[in-house]
């Protein structure tokens, strides 16, 4: 039996796109370094240290063992370039390396918080989302009708995407249309903002909008009691807020904690925005012109203890103070 093999058939040359021996020898030793618990909490400490390094009498205290073991840790991740370090009188101090800073915060902020954090829903569950269509239509018609200086087809194009981006990640669909209505307000806002005549107006952006993002936007607007809007967005936003990170933000806001939820990155708020503040989230944001950008780098609570939450509050709100005073004075 002859068999005549279709272009569809014959095996595509996927050797040649692979990565090169040279680089994957490479990428594997710092991968291998990087595989130890211990390592990369150490490694966490010292990207999310305010004061951009750590000592090793510090990252001394993440775990009970001896602090030559630690040093040795720390001297594995700088064999592999991830780490430097530089000697002050009986101490050494550790900066990550420039050259892998992007590397490091991509697996720090994306990659590990998506290991341990259950923010997918099955295909099952996605099967059994009701038909939206009429009922985001009427939600449009209303929002249209609330604002006629928008064309009533881009409300309903705002309404439409702002429902699709929520329920990738929405965990209980009955609240969906809730939230469209919120997040489409929020937007809708942000269109129709007078730059001009508004008070001024800071976005904070994280990976999955549920930790440090949220927590910073609650600590301005609580802080600066209405003279300062704040809003935050995730480049990959979660379906839930961190729990340790909902307690906290229930003692800033009291019940109006309740209504905070991860919202998805939008052009609408970058533009909005004075100013925008990224947090381990990368290069996400588009440039806008006259919008002032700032990187804080902070830790994630994903990753942290209870405890550790609490320190990376107490982190950010020392920054919002001064990023409130500057923008009121």
């Amino acid at each position: 039996m002859n068999v005549t093999l279709t272009a569809e058939d014959t095996c595509s040359p996927v050797a040649s796109h692979a990565i090169g021996q040279d680089a994957a020898s490479s990428v594997a030793a710092t991968l291998k370094a990087l595989s130890d618990p211990l390592r990369l909490r150490m490694l966490s400490a010292i990207a999310s240290d305010p004061r951009g390094e750590s000592c090793v009498c510090d990252l001394a205290e993440l775990a009970e063992v001896s602090q030559p073991t630690v040093s040795h840790h720390l001297k594995v991740l700088k064999d592999v370039d991830v780490l430097t370090s530089e000697r002050r009188g009986t101490w050494v101090w550790y900066k990550i390396n420039p050259n892998r800073r992007r590397a490091v915060t991509t697996l720090l902020d994306s990659f590990a918080p998506a290991t341990v954090a259950p923010w997918t829903e099955d295909a099952a569950a996605e099967a059994r989302r009701p038909d939206f269509d009429a009922r985001v239509t009427h939600l449009a018609d209303e929002l249209a009708a609330e604002i006629p200086e928008l064309d009533s087809a881009t409300v309903l194009t705002i309404v439409r995407e702002s429902y699709t981006a929520l329920a990738r990640t929405a965990r209980v669909t009955s609240a969906l249309i809730p939230l469209t209505e919120r997040f489409a307000r929020q937007r809708l806002s942000d269109l129709t903002r007078d730059r001009d005549t508004a008070v001024p107006q800071v976005l904070f952006v994280c990976v999955a909008n549920a930790g440090r993002s949220q927590l910073a936007a609650a600590l301005v607007n609580q802080l600066a009691g209405g003279k300062i809007i704040a809003r935050s967005a995730g480049s990959s936003p979660a379906d839930v807020i961190h729990p340790h990170v909902r307690s906290l933000l229930a003692e800033i806001e009291g019940d109006g904690a309740a209504e905070r939820f991860p919202k998805p990155l939008t052009d609408d708020a970058v533009r909005a925005a004075d100013v925008v503040i990224t947090m381990g989230c990368g290069d996400v944001c588009p440039i806008i012109p006259g919008v002032r950008y700032e990187d804080w780098s902070v830790g994630d609570p994903a990753l942290a203890s209870r405890e550790g939450v609490e320190a990376i509050r107490d982190d950010i709100t020392g920054r919002v103070r001064t990023l409130v005073d500057n923008l009121l004075n």
